[in-house]
């Protein structure tokens, strides 16, 4: 019985090529990326900010954003950011921290209640004071730098060096990309979004390993094969594998961020733009680095070879 292919076995795409296109896209992304943090910043949830985040669901009919709006800047906390979701009237409300710790959170959700319960059922109420949402950003970075240290460290110990960059370039353009993706479409940044990262993280590191554990293979058994075919070589041999992972993790990422509800359609949005952008930066950006590094430098094969030396002269003695 033949078993499916989805890519051809004699596939022979020319991978390295589309570094001419690959790289200026990156680059500029990651320069829009630079300007964006620096200037409009990431849309930090409440997590990170402090504050009462309030989302409720009109009784009945549509509700009216303007006038919502315009009650809750009454009630004397500040401009509240009001905004409408979903498809069933429902609306959420973001009030800045208060000064005056704890009590101050809660007679703002108090007065709330009081202003919108007649119309509007409360869905969730979250309170974040500032040392809460303080403690949260430190162990949110902390938790981000360590794994990508971890990672970083794997990678060098996994490959040899010229390997090893590759993989450790192509991880961190993966991760800028993807907080590019955040200052674009102002996503809300909040503990779930770092959970998306390092999911992120990990599945660039995986998708790199494949690609690269065969092109150590191939480096061994093609030691006369120019760079760029045995590049191309590397990338056509896995794209069966890729094609295959990449298109069921991505159906599954869609189904997620249309009927997945809007608890976790911003999580599932990140990560269906994270699985795009490490399967192209796995293809188009770290297997094309190593055309500008020696990847026959570090003698791959050099222990193989001398054993094969020893033992022929032992042979022939």
């Amino acid at each position: 019985m033949r078993l499916l292919r989805i890519v051809p076995d004699n596939t022979r795409f020319k991978i390295v090529r589309f570094r001419r296109f690959s790289y200026p896209f990156s680059a500029a992304y990651s320069l829009l990326t630079l300007f964006l943090f620096l200037t409009v910043g990431l849309n930090f949830g409440i997590d990170f900010r402090g504050g009462t985040l309030i989302e409720m669901q009109a009784k009945s009919g549509r509700p009216e954003i303007s006038q919502v709006r315009q009650t809750a800047n009454s009630l004397g906390f500040g401009e509240v950011e009001v905004q409408e979701f979903g498809s069933a009237g429902e609306i959420s409300m973001r009030f800045a921290l208060q000064a005056g710790g704890e009590a101050a959170q809660q007679a703002v959700v108090v007065k709330a209640r009081e202003a919108f319960l007649p119309n509007y059922d409360f869905r969730r109420v979250e309170t974040v004071g500032p040392r809460v949402s303080g403690e949260l950003v430190q162990a949110g970075t902390l938790g981000v730098v360590l794994a990508i240290l971890g990672v970083l460290i794997y990678l060098w110990f996994r490959f040899e060096m010229q390997l090893a960059i590759g993989a450790i370039l192509g991880t961190l353009h993966d991760i800028v990309l993807t907080v590019g993706f955040f200052l674009i479409t102002q996503l809300e940044f909040n503990l779930t979004s770092i959970a998306a990262i390092l999911t992120i993280v990990g599945y660039s590191l995986n998708e790199t390993v494949v690609v690269f554990d065969r092109t150590r293979e191939l480096l061994r058994r093609y030691k006369t094969m120019s760079i760029p075919d045995l590049l191309d070589l590397s990338v056509n041999t896995t794209l069966s594998r890729t094609a295959i992972t990449s298109t069921t993790t991505v159906l599954a990422l869609v189904a997620l961020v249309l009927f997945g509800g809007t608890a976790i359609e911003d999580f599932a949005l990140v990560m269906l733009f994270g699985v795009v952008i490490c399967t192209y930066s796995a293809m188009f950006v770290s297997t094309p680095v190593l055309l500008y590094l020696d990847v026959r430098a570090g003698r791959l094969d050099q222990a193989e070879d001398e054993a094969e030396i020893k033992a022929k002269a032992k042979a022939s003695a």
